[in-house]
């Protein structure tokens, strides 16, 4: 992949980041991600399919509730438009180039900057859409999913596709149409819908029920649409517990499969994973991770954390070897994703104001996730692990406990084996041993 920079160089002094490997101590270089190095047979770049976040990255500006913006882009100087969001587009694919990056994700509103006006926002995004076509062609860098913000607009206060007010829910109609007709214009491998504000505030208020039966119903209107018009990709959906509706009614894994399953979309749908979504749902991010691999829903994932102390979400870049080793041992043994790839929903902190702090975020989380895959390749390869986790279940391999798991045995049947086999014995899971198996390899 070749650099591809615009009219201005926004990043400058920064070239291309390479694969240096562990004894470098160049910042701006790759430690373990080789993109062709062979792990479980197949290069990394497979496995892995990096994306960058076009909102934290290049939309980002380092405000919060309590300070004004940090991060004053270069590329946000012109007063039209459209000619901002091109800017904005040079810099993304200066930077996406510059790391090497296959892969992009954005909102709607990322790519550029929307009014009240539905005909003018169409208009903006078609123009930046044959522009990111452009760019595409120039880099080879692909687009792995698109979506609409269907969240940060006033009107969207109650929701979008479970909105009470079916004006509201038209414009979100409205505004999914134009980001799946960008989707399909730029190739997109993928489409997610995050419902940020697709729950409720108080039941006093709200009929839960019809919103839920509206909200599969939009997601059929707009799967049956992306079809007719030639989308072949995945739909991901991702779940997220709170913030900023109270009861979102994607909370969890088990939450969002219970709901395509209900409504079937299963066919059509998978699950966008996001860590710091999973930690906030109360659960680890390899559990969230897990529910959708045994349900063969695991499509993507966004990669990030939050922050131990906070009960928000902090979207830091990842640094974790050993949380993401457990995460790829989950992906590797579920064959990869299905359809999507990793992108780093994170963003670097208001502090970091220097352009190379943004390289060093996604150096370090791509570092991060290269070494977890090699860790996970090597537990599943080179230690006892599955075995010790497959010995645990011997017991269900043959006699009566391959029988109840064929429905075989009734309730009477096993009241019998317990009374002729006694009090069972105690058996060690080894959970401490295993722990070392992750620390060994890392």
């Amino acid at each position: 992949m070749s650099v591809v920079t615009g009219n201005k160089e926004f990043f400058k002094g920064i070239g291309q980041v390479k694969f240096e490997g562990v004894q470098s101590d160049n910042p701006l270089a790759y430690r373990w991600y080789d993109e062709n190095k062979i792990v479980a047979g197949k290069p990394m770049k497979e496995y892995l399919r990096f994306a960058c976040a076009y909102w934290h990255s290049f939309v980002g500006n380092g405000g919060d509730p309590f300070g004004e913006p940090t991060h004053l882009h270069p590329w946000n100087e012109k007063a039209d438009a459209v000619e901002r969001a091109k800017d904005k587009a040079d810099a993304a694919f200066e930077f996406i180039t510059k790391l090497g990056m296959p892969y992009y994700c954005f909102h709607d509103v990322d790519v550029v900057d929307y009014t009240s006006d539905v005909n003018e926002n169409d208009r903006r995004l078609q123009a930046l859409t044959d522009y990111l076509k452009q760019k595409q062609a120039a880099s080879g860098v692909k687009l792995l999913w698109g979506t609409a913000n269907l969240f940060s607009s006033k009107r969207y206060m109650n929701g979008a596709a479970t909105n009470p007010d079916f004006h509201v829910l038209a414009h979100g109609g409205a505004q999914v149409k134009a980001a799946l007709d960008a989707t399909i214009g730029l190739s997109g491998e993928n489409y997610v819908f995050w419902g940020g504000r697709e729950g409720y505030m108080s039941l006093l208020n709200t009929n839960m029920k019809r919103e839920k039966e509206h909200m599969a119903r939009f997601l059929h209107t707009a799967k049956d649409y992306a079809r007719k018009n030639g989308f072949k990709g995945t739909f991901f959906i991702e779940p997220k517990p709170c913030e900023p509706s109270k009861h979102q009614y994607d909370y969890d894994s088990e939450t969002v499969i219970g709901f395509l399953r209900q409504f079937d979309l299963l066919n059509d749908f998978k699950l966008n994973i996001e860590v710091n979504h999973a930690t906030l749902a109360g659960h680890t991010f390899q559990h969230e991770l897990q529910v959708a691999a045994d349900t063969n829903t695991l499509g993507s994932i966004d990669a990030n954390r939050g922050d131990y102390q906070n009960g928000w979400d902090t979207d830091q870049f990842p640094n974790n070897v050993n949380e993401l080793a457990e995460a790829m041992l989950v992906i590797l043994e579920a064959g990869g994703f299905g359809g999507g790839g990793i992108n780093f929903d994170a963003k670097i902190r208001r502090n970091s104001t220097d352009a190379a702090d943004l390289f060093y975020a996604h150096i370090g989380g791509m570092d991060t996730f290269a070494r977890a895959l090699i860790v996970a390749d090597a537990v599943l390869n080179k230690s006892d692990y599955k075995k010790i986790r497959a010995n645990r279940y011997v017991s269900f391999d043959n006699g009566q406990g391959a029988a109840f798991e064929a429905g075989k045995l009734s309730l009477e049947d096993l009241r019998t084996f317990a009374v002729e086999n006694g009090e069972p014995k105690t058996i060690s899971g080894q959970q401490e041993y295993l722990e070392n198996i992750i620390n060994r390899y890392i």
